[in-house]
């Protein structure tokens, strides 16, 4: 990319929605760091949603805080993109308090392509029965938060293809072709 640094980048959506894919190729495209913000779940949270409870907000709030912290702390080292749910509107604000700037990619699809994906996943600690849950507690982006929404029916190339696209308007940058 050519330019300043990038902001902070949430690539966001309901469980099964290829969140770390597309995180992950948009990264290398772009040639910054990616993570999962599901790494920095607690050992609490994780065992609570492998044994199918829904994590509540008390839960959240502190990894909330964490990848906040982890996305300033990338975003100040040139740039950085993590996978994060991210699904309510109190989520994605609890993030901007840490992460100024934080941009979102919102990944959406069809609810029953989604649970054929959630149910089709292998060694994943979060099951598909939570998938309702999430698409119940999913609050879509509001007009005065910085983000796209992209439909995950398409490949993950064409996803991050996409995603590329909104990131040059948005910043007025130019990213090589040849980033890859």
């Amino acid at each position: 990319m050519t330019g300043d640094a990038l902001p902070p980048i949430v690539v966001m959506g309901v469980s099964a929605s290829g969140k770390t894919s597309v995180a992950s190729a948009l990264a290398m495209r772009l040639g910054v760091q990616w993570r999962d913000a599901d790494d920095l779940h607690p050992p609490e949270n994780v065992a609570k949603m492998a044994s199918g409870i829904p994590l509540s907000d008390d839960d959240r709030w502190p990894w909330l805080d964490e990848v906040g912290r982890e996305l300033a702390a990338g975003a100040a080292s040139g740039g950085c993109i993590f996978a994060c749910s991210a699904l309510r509107r109190v989520y994605r604000d609890r993030l901007r308090l840490r992460a100024r700037g934080v941009l979102f990619i919102h990944l959406t699809g069809d609810p029953e392509l989604l649970a054929e994906r959630a149910a089709a996943r292998e060694d994943h600690y979060m099951p598909a029965s939570l998938l309702p849950s999430q698409l119940a507690a999913l609050e879509p982006l509001d007009a005065d938060e910085n983000g796209v929404v992209l439909d995950v029916a398409a490949s993950v190339d064409q996803i991050t293809d996409a995603a590329v696209i909104w990131l040059m308007s948005t910043l007025n940058v130019t990213i090589p072709s040849d980033s890859a």
